[in-house]
């Protein structure tokens, strides 16, 4: 008999890349009837196998001279997430192969159950050390060569490896809701009763929460933005994009951008694998936002990446007047602004810039 945790990571896995769906959900919809400690377990070999994948492929593709790609997709995933339990689990490697041979055959291949369990053997005896020997980088530690090319230039190469490697692990319990970050966000903003303020981009709504004065919350999705009147139902929800919002004279703008998530990495497994910067929207929301505050109104523009390019840089190109922040979380190279970091101060990455129109 399966594992049930397994089973589950095996759908979660699979529906991730063979699917597109996001990990949070496919987990939520999948491990449902889990017991909670199955269910944890199923969360960390999905989640881990999701994050490691492409280091997983690297290992299957040596040990068994096969691409990954050309596998049928039921043996490509009972592979990933063996290996991955064989390098950073401490399952009998027994039950791994065994699970994962009955995962193959119950998706009715069983004439690939002899080569999933053969790689499987070459992998419980040869993957671990085969990792080790890698070089520090991008196929080590599982990333996009993009994003650890972003960090190394913006970074340098020991920080980016930090990096790399406390995204990879799991996130403090303090931040799996809201995070640090996010607060720090709100309260830089520092609303006050009385005041209009405009959420810019408002969904899930766990910033505009912390927000005190009258409060317009701009949601572009309709879905999304009709949970957030749900939740927040002292909260004025307005379903549109902020620049096309026909309305202004705030007194304070947050503007928490969407962004390439370059510092939440460890809370969404997936991210990695499909992040892209948005530098130009950033500036677009940046603006539209300033177009809607009255004359020295505050602006708070945050973003939860680490990529200078949808940070500081978007932030000089809008040409607001920049109002200095300080402390513990000041920003390494420009310290007129915030930026959490994961490797250093164990919280979701995050930049903060506080603006004048």
């Amino acid at each position: 008999m399966i594992a049930p945790a397994r089973r589950v990571a095996f759908e979660v896995v699979r529906r991730v890349f063979e699917e597109d769906a996001y990990a949070d959900r496919a987990l939520a919809s999948e491990g449902d009837r889990l017991d909670p400690r199955d269910r944890a377990l199923a969360q960390r070999l999905a989640y881990g196998t999701v994050q490691r994948t492409r280091t997983l492929d690297h290992g299957i593709e040596q040990l068994s001279g096969r691409r990954v790609d050309k596998l049928d997709p039921a043996v490509r995933t009972a592979l990933r997430l063996a290996a991955y339990e064989l390098a950073w689990g401490d399952a009998p490697a027994h039950a791994v192969a065994d699970d994962a041979v009955e995962l193959v055959r119950a998706a009715r291949l069983e004439r690939a159950t002899k080569f999933t369990n053969a790689v499987v053997r070459k992998l419980a005896t040869s993957f671990r050390g085969l990792v080790a020997s890698l070089p520090d980088g991008a196929l080590k530690e599982s990333y996009p060569d993009w994003i650890a090319e972003t960090f190394t230039r913006d970074w340098g190469g020991d920080e980016a490896l930090a990096l790399m490697r406390a995204q990879n692990e799991p996130p403090p319990e303090e931040d799996r809701g809201i995070s640090r970050a996010s607060r720090l966000a709100a309260a830089t903003l520092e609303s006050q009763p009385g005041e209009r303020i405009l959420d810019a981009c408002a969904a899930p709504g766990n910033k505009t929460s912390l927000l005190a004065g009258e409060i317009t919350a701009a949601e572009l999705n309709p879905g999304r933005a009709r949970l957030l009147a749900e939740r927040l139902p002292h909260v004025r929800v307005v379903n549109t994009d902020v620049r096309e919002l026909d309305e202004g004279d705030f007194d304070r703008v947050l503007v928490d951008a969407p962004c390439s998530g370059l510092g939440v990495l460890n809370r969404r497994p997936d991210l990695r694998w499909r992040s892209r910067p948005l530098p130009e929207l950033q500036l677009e929301l940046l603006r539209a936002a300033a177009d809607r505050t009255k004359p020295g109104g505050t602006i708070v523009y945050s973003v939860c990446t680490l990529n200078a390019d949808e940070n500081e840089r978007v932030v000089d190109a809008s040409g607001l007047e920049v109002d200095p922040l300080a402390g513990e979380y000041a920003h390494p190279k420009r310290p007129e602004f915030l930026l959490t970091l994961p490797h250093r101060h164990g919280t979701s990455g995050f930049f903060i810039a506080r603006l004048r129109r």
